[in-house]
């Protein structure tokens, strides 16, 4: 998508940016919040610590610039002195047009600032997926509480926070509690929170000016995704696929907060799409297909794009027969009126959670001689979807095959198959296949009896059936990323594996009010979304082929961004961001940021210098050290990387290590560490979520002794936590899940 270059604004600019048995159940429970989910790194204070600009640098900024209400020319130019989307510009490409950086001299570069959040978003249910945006001198970039800061890009100095005070109740969010950040533009910055509001801050201080609902939490519904700020409005999907909802993107008046349009992702009696939802009953009503993302634009053709997230019951198809419109699909609307323009589904009556998370990528490049107008899609299944977006169809044969049924399922005869190859493996190894029969004999006491999947797309049911990918990718949440200059996507991924089983389950409904998880009573059992093998990938547009991939023992779980350097960045789970040659795949940096880089680097110029911005605070469902460590890098900067971390170090629980004796559980305590710890996966309600079985259906998640026991030692797959839990922590949460989960003893 082709755009003029940002032109500096008149006057000055400011100088200063988630009975097999209880313990494969406890794995997925806790392993995100593992034996580093919880450790911080190096940092232990949670005051501001800033580092002081190098001789040379930025100088101080003096008030806050206020963004204009950006016209969609702005908002469409490539990111050079400012990055005032969360994709960069509206093609959501994270590409950046400036070329100072470079393959050549990238060895060089160094920090300028590192400064700490005030330790907002530490505790293992967080994530750090939010890419900073930045105007004007001055960094926007909200962390997993929905806690928004404004740093000073010259000093590191916050300007302003606002605190959203979340409420520690909520219990719907499906994956980790996260923002992937803000959106700016008329004066504000706006922020989707996980209690289902909208949020517009006044720039110049933080203050709300004004907050809208957009759908409540007790009825299932949060937001994860940034907003996008387009021709004054602010856009934003919703999550909660798992529960129950019915998806929906909507549009507000960005003065005000008033819904200007909604488009329901689950299509309603009269509407297209209705005929692939069975006739009768409701189940339409809470099909799923959430907005896990920021949508792009093309200002042109008038279109909005967005993908879509799985259908629900996210594993059980056997009362909603049909095609299931438009769960994992890619939409395109008119951006003014919020109507269907088109649609392509990528999984027809998906029963694998193959949802795609990750921001679709807007491209222009020639194949067979012909400028195509390209949009592309990293999605679960591996395969990176790419389809002409004036119209929805893919730029490459992509031929509906059949695939293995199951009546019970009500599987869809066909899916589509793209003819190039996805970037992680559809077939299982005989060392996967064994880790998880192994592991599923293990936590039953005794040999189960599985199916080994010959490829993508088998169906399971009562029996246990293990295939690849898994329910965590393939692609989850991450952004990818495009270079124009390569014509080269930058896929990152991972290899999940799974063994899985699906029965039906109650009607939705709801317990003390709250709307509960409704997954399909799936178990995920083979590995966690941290240790899954790692692939990132460079895929060139103009065919589909894989043209360089790396392989990573651990999950790839971060966003990349490209520049004109010719060079790509991605980070990684054990705090490393790193810097490849973006055409032959070469690593050429490394830097040690202190807590799981699993974010995305924002780029930006100013006084005609290049600089880097990232935030690094780990990952819940990776469980990669957590942090809130947000760094500057320059070529010059004199800051070298941070002390690696892991575990032990960083802030503790207390009395971690010691030899202080525990008293019986808690319950009420329990509680508390349950949510910090375990709902990432499987919810606060203990009723499944994200992979995790209902607790309540295990006998032995009745046994107290078991479960303490268990969770202090580890074993079959499960980490030991007698280092990342005391003693009485330990005996609390075991005291919860018995008491107040199974009703145990």
């Amino acid at each position: 998508m082709s755009a003029p270059r940002r032109g500096r604004r008149p006057g000055r600019i400011a100088d200063s940016f988630y009975d097999v048995g209880i313990w494969l159940l406890l794995t997925s429970l806790l392993i995100p919040a593992g034996v580093v989910g919880w450790v911080i790194g190096h940092n232990s204070a949670p005051a501001t610590k800033t580092v002081t600009v190098a001789s040379g640098q930025l100088q101080p900024l003096g008030r806050i610039a206020v963004a204009p209400a950006f016209s969609s020319d702005q908002l469409a130019a490539l990111p050079a002195e400012n990055w005032i989307t969360n994709g960069g510009s509206l093609s959501n490409q994270r590409y950046s047009p400036l070329d100072q950086i470079t393959a050549a001299n990238v060895s060089k570069l160094r920090g300028v600032w590192h400064v700490h959040l005030r330790g907002s978003a530490l505790a293992a249910k967080y994530s750090a997926e939010s890419q900073p945006i930045v105007y004007e001198g001055t960094v926007y970039v909200p962390t997993g509480e929905d806690d928004v800061f404004a740093v000073d890009a010259a000093t590191g100095k916050i300007r302003w926070e606002y605190k959203a005070n979340l409420s520690q109740q909520i219990s719907v969010v499906c994956c980790g509690w996260e923002s992937r950040g803000v959106a700016l533009g008329d004066g504000k910055v706006y922020i989707g929170q996980l209690d289902g509001n909208l949020v517009a801050l006044d720039q110049k201080t933080g203050k709300v000016a004004w907050r809208t609902l957009v759908m409540s939490w007790r009825a299932g519904y949060s937001i994860t995704s940034a907003p996008l700020y387009y021709d004054g409005l602010v856009i934003t999907g919703i999550s909660g696929g798992e529960f129950g909802v019915r998806g929906r993107v909507t549009a507000f008046d960005a003065k005000t907060g008033k819904e200007v349009w909604r488009f329901y992702t689950i299509p309603g009696p009269g509407q297209t799409g209705h005929d692939t939802w069975p006739q009768t009953g409701d189940a339409w009503k809470h099909g799923g297909a959430p907005v896990w993302q920021t949508p792009s634009v093309d200002p042109a053709l008038g279109l909005l794009y967005f993908s879509t997230g799985n259908a629900g019951p996210d594993n059980d198809g056997s009362k909603r027969a049909g095609k299931n419109l438009f769960a994992a699909s890619i939409v395109a609307l008119d951006v003014k009126t919020g109507k269907l323009r088109w649609y392509y589904q990528m999984v027809h009556h998906d029963i694998w959670d193959y949802d795609a998370p990750s921001p679709t990528i807007l491209f222009d490049v020639k194949i067979g001689g012909k400028l195509r107008h390209g949009i592309g899609e990293a999605e679960k299944t591996g395969w990176l979807y790419l389809l002409d977006r004036t119209n929805g169809k893919p730029l490459f044969p992509t031929p509906e095959r059949p695939v293995p049924q199951n009546a019970n399922q009500k599987t869809w005869p066909t899916q589509p198959f793209p003819s190039y190859a996805p970037v992680v493996p559809h077939s299982l190894s005989d060392a996967q296949y064994r880790a998880v029969v192994k592991q599923a004999a293990q936590s039953a006491g005794h040999p189960v009896k599985t199916i080994r999947a010959k490829g993508i797309f088998t169906p399971s049911w009562k029996t246990l059936t293990v295939l690849t990918p898994g329910p965590q990718g393939g692609t989850n949440w991450q952004p990818s990323s495009y270079n124009p200059n390569t014509h080269m996507f930058y896929v990152c991924a991972q290899s999940g594996i799974t063994g899985d089983t699906a029965a039906t389950e109650p009607k939705t409904g709801k317990k003390g009010g709250v709307q509960t998880e409704q997954v399909g009573s799936t178990l995920t059992i083979g590995g966690g979304f941290g240790q899954n093998a790692g692939t990132f990938t460079a895929v060139d547009a103009t065919s589909g082929r894989i043209v360089w991939q790396k392989h990573w023992p651990e999950s790839c779980y971060a966003g990349s961004a490209t520049t004109a350097g010719n060079l790509v960045f991605i980070g990684r789970s054990s705090g490393d961001l790193l810097a490849f040659d973006a055409r032959t795949g070469k690593q050429l940096w490394s830097f040690q940021t202190g807590a799981g880089a699993n974010d995305a680097p924002t780029f930006f110029q100013q006084d005609g210098k290049e600089y880097a911005v990232f935030y690094a605070g780990g990952n819940a469902l990776a469980a990669s050290p957590h942090g809130d460590d947000l760094w500057l890098f320059a070529l010059g900067g004199t800051l070298g990387p941070a002390a690696a971390p892991g575990k032990g170090q960083g802030i503790q629980h207390a009395g971690a290590g010691g030899k202080n004796a525990a008293g019986p559980g808690n319950p009420t305590a329990g509680r508390s560490v349950f949510a910090a710890n375990c709902s990432t996966c499987h919810g606060a309600s203990g009723h499944g979520g994200n992979g995790g079985p209902d607790l309540t259906a295990i006998p032995s998640a009745k046994n107290l002794a078991r479960v303490v026991k268990q969770v202090t030692n580890g074993g079959a797959g499960m980490p030991s936590f007698k280092r990342t839990l005391t003693p009485q922590q330990i005996n609390d949460v075991a005291a919860f899940v018995t008491k107040n989960i199974t009703g145990g003893a």
